[in-house]
């Protein structure tokens, strides 16, 4: 039979390869277009709104734009939607093998709230499906005439969500789900604002009727929201790897704050892709706002190393440290691994564990049973060929246990 853990760990990489692919080709297409549409020259006569020459890839293209729509439907049309499906769904796939399969081990924090596993995966659900619904309810009501004060209300909502994750998820759950939470907004105004509006463009065209501006105005703000949302979410996806980022108490600050440094960024390019100059002040709030991050990185992090001893082991963790095969894995970690991994390491030039991975207690150990057979087990990732080496001895004792627990 083969070994579950390692291929559902190669189905995660595959998954998430796909979800980094899909997702560099819908933030480049987008980021492409917002910077056209800045920068079309609109003095020159004519039919269209605007248009633009440009080289690449010793070629040269000539770029139009009309709204809202050309006199007559062309005969082949591109559309750019399925970069952002795609996108969406190999991320929302991404989110149920780790944090809905793997559970138990990335997504709940019984110190944060007792719940169950199905119990957190139903509030991963919802907290997922939220952020559109309000989201589009704001830019529906007299809110969306006043594009600054409803993203300001948006804010409120984004770091209000970010506390609250923060209560019941663990740190890194917590952030990747602000990020799932904000990019869903992103796809479903791709999926329910702009490809609609732009099909009834078509259909209009198509009969020969004038279409109606507003459809056009509508499609684009969405476009625009979508720009000022996109470096945060990249940020929140790729903070479960530094547990800086997701660790610390101050996590859901250090979201909200992301996303302040997400529309300076933004501001500054999308100024200079319009030609109205270059605001470098932006740089310099944006490297204000990155180290306020840094210093709320600092503050405490976790439980400490008594309040670990105390908790009481689950049931699942029970059973793993019943194993005849446990105290030999377990004496291996701790002389292997918990230098470094570690409430407080002792590793020199280390604050944090790595991953924000413990590993001191038999809970710690239990806890992330997988995880250490997988790195250390039988592969050779940890520990680090540069700190010292591991003896097969060793790892046969962590491989040993894992299988006797999955009776393989």
């Amino acid at each position: 039979m083969y070994d579950l853990a390692v291929m559902w760990d190669w189905i995660g990489f595959a998954v998430r390869w796909l979800h980094v692919i899909t997702a560099m080709a819908w933030i480049g297409s987008s980021f492409y277009f917002i910077a056209l549409d800045l920068g079309l020259n609109r003095n020159i006569q004519g039919p269209a709104d605007g248009e633009e020459w440009q080289v690449h890839g010793g070629g040269f293209y000539h770029i139009q734009k009309y709204l809202v729509a050309p006199e007559a439907m062309p005969d082949h049309l591109t559309w750019f939607k399925w970069e952002s499906y795609s996108t969406w769904l190999s991320g929302a796939a991404l989110l149920m093998i780790v944090y809905w399969v793997g559970g138990e081990l990335y997504l709940l924090d019984p110190s944060r709230a007792d719940i169950t596993l199905w119990q957190g995966i139903l509030i991963s659900a919802a907290t997922i499906a939220v952020g559109w619904v309000l989201y589009d309810l704001l830019c529906k009501s007299k809110l969306g005439d006043h594009p600054t004060a409803m993203m300001l209300v948006l804010f409120a909502i984004i770091v209000a969500m970010s506390w609250g994750l923060n209560q019941v998820f663990t740190g890194r759950a917590a952030l990747l789900h602000l990020g799932a939470f904000t990019a869903t907004i992103m796809t479903a105004n791709v999926f329910f604002i702009i490809m609609p509006n732009q099909r009834i463009v078509v259909a209009d065209l198509k009969a020969g009727r004038t279409p109606d501006p507003k459809y056009g105005k509508i499609a684009k703000l969405r476009s625009t929201h979508n720009n000022y949302l996109t470096l945060p979410v990249i940020f929140l996806m790729l903070s479960n790897h530094y547990p800086l980022a997701f660790a610390t108490e101050h996590a859901w600050i250090i979201a909200a704050l992301v996303f302040l440094m997400g529309v300076t960024i933004r501001h500054f390019f999308n100024t200079m892709h319009a030609r109205k100059g270059r605001p470098h002040w932006t740089w310099g709030v944006t490297a204000l706002l990155f180290i306020a991050i840094m210093w709320l990185s600092t503050a405490p992090m976790g439980q400490s190393y008594e309040e670990a001893e105390a908790r009481v082991l689950t049931p699942a963790e029970t059973r793993l440290v019943q194993l005849a095969s446990f105290d030999a894995a377990y004496d291996t970690v701790l002389s292997n691994c918990s230098m470094c991994h570690a409430r407080e390491p002792v590793w020199q030039g280390l604050r944090w564990p790595p991953k924000g991975v413990v590993l001191e207690t038999e809970a710690d150990v239990a806890r992330h049973a997988k995880l250490i057979y997988l790195q250390a087990g039988i592969s050779h990732a940890m520990p680090p060929p540069n700190a010292f080496e591991m003896d097969g001895e060793a790892r046969a004792a962590i491989t040993a246990w894992y299988r006797e627990a999955s009776g393989s």
